[in-house]
């Protein structure tokens, strides 16, 4: 316990390495809490507006909210935590509005300079409640008395958004997007490095115990995934299981573990002759509890440094399938899936698009970078 405190301690006290930690802990308390955080909490924040497609950051609309025929009952805790909460509104971009009578009196956005009146019945009374709304321009409403920052009660009701990197070619909301997409990149980090540790140890500690030809139809294996392009190997897998999120984990892991297997083996050899494991063997024990028991925990300072850097790989390449359209499906948001729904305005009038995800994969790559480095240090490791 004491050897575990003091690794924590040292890992701490490196600048770099506590950047990391800090950039990995809150990744992963957006990644739990994102619809709830998130300014557009239905699933996959797939809120589409498409008359505000491609707007820039720190851009603000005015919306009447008109109650859904059938919306669905607000959901619990648990499942908006996990799956976000459907939208019980449509979301009507508007100009200004005015109240007449029974009606709300609305221009809809249509695009630049163009409107659309429309009439909303309005039988719901006025609340006191604020929600920042912003006077219509050119409208008021006619009593001249109500200030707009109020709303109704009921359907309809006025809200001023802000949308704070702007918004998709879709009009959906690119903070929203972002906020969600770290469950997936975590997500298949966290399934590859458990695969990629999984087969890559098992195959190892085989290959480096038992020798002989094991060991050379091991080596073998390891060559022959080795010599082949991973993105090309991702592709064969994939063409096996299909796109989808789940078969994006499984065939990243099945690409990655090679390294660990190579480490693993190298780290085996090294210990198998030492005279703890020869006193394991005069007493009796079985092969597996010398390689559970005696062998692997006293290696294990190589594999964690192996995982960090197999967590940031992985993130990139799931990155690059979803760009390639191979990865990730839509409308399910992914880092590298939004790059590749907005690159074009890189060259245009709104690089932030897809700047702002390029930016998050370079800085969660680069904190799981920095861990490794931190624990190669503190382990002292050779790798």
């Amino acid at each position: 316990m004491k050897g575990r405190q003091n690794i924590g301690s040292r890992l701490l006290r490196n600048p770099g390495t506590l950047f990391g930690l800090i950039v990995i802990g809150l990744a992963t308390v957006v990644a739990v809490t994102g619809y709830l955080i998130a300014p557009d909490g239905s699933p996959d924040a797939n809120r589409i507006i498409v008359e505000i497609g491609g707007r820039k950051p720190g851009f603000r609309q005015e919306f009447v909210l008109v109650r859904k025929p059938g919306a669905a009952a607000r959901a619990g805790f648990f499942h908006r935590l996990l799956f976000g909460q459907e939208d019980r509104y449509d979301y009507v971009p508007i100009e200004g509005y005015q109240t007449k009578g029974d009606s709300l009196i609305v221009q809809k956005f249509v695009d630049e300079g163009v409107y659309e009146r429309r009439a909303y019945a309005n039988d719901c009374r006025v609340s006191a409640r604020t929600t920042g709304a912003a006077p219509g321009r050119g409208l008021a409403p006619v009593d001249g008395t109500r200030p707009a920052s109020q709303v109704l009660t009921g359907p309809p009701a006025i809200e001023v958004r802000r949308f704070w990197l702007g918004t998709d070619k879709y009009g959906r909301d690119i903070l929203s997007r972002l906020l969600i997409g770290v469950r997936v990149s975590l997500a298949v980090g966290m399934v590859t490095v458990l695969l990629s540790i999984s087969v890559g140890v098992g195959l190892g500690a085989l290959a480096g115990y038992f020798r002989g030809r094991v060991d050379e139809f091991i080596l073998w294996l390891v060559n022959v995934i080795w010599s082949i392009p991973t993105l090309l190997l991702v592709f064969a897998i994939m063409l096996v299981l299909g796109k989808g999120f789940w078969q994006v984990f499984v065939a990243i892991g099945l690409t990655l573990w090679v390294n660990v297997a190579r480490i693993v083996r190298g780290q085996v050899l090294a210990v198998r002759e030492r005279e703890y494991v020869e006193a394991a063997r005069a007493l009796g024990y079985s092969h597996a509890r010398i390689l559970f028991r005696h062998i692997l925990p006293n290696i294990m300072g190589p594999v964690w440094v192996v995982a960090a850097s197999n967590f940031a790989s992985a993130i990139v390449i799931e990155a690059g399938l979803s760009f390639l359209g191979v990865g990730v499906q839509p409308p399910q948001p992914s880092w590298g899936l939004m790059i590749k729904e907005n690159y074009n305005f890189i060259i245009t009038h709104n690089p932030m698009l897809a700047l702002a995800p390029g930016i998050a994969i370079m800085l969660l790559v680069l904190a799981f970078n920095l861990l490794g480095n931190g624990l190669r240090d503190v382990l002292n490791v050779r790798v």
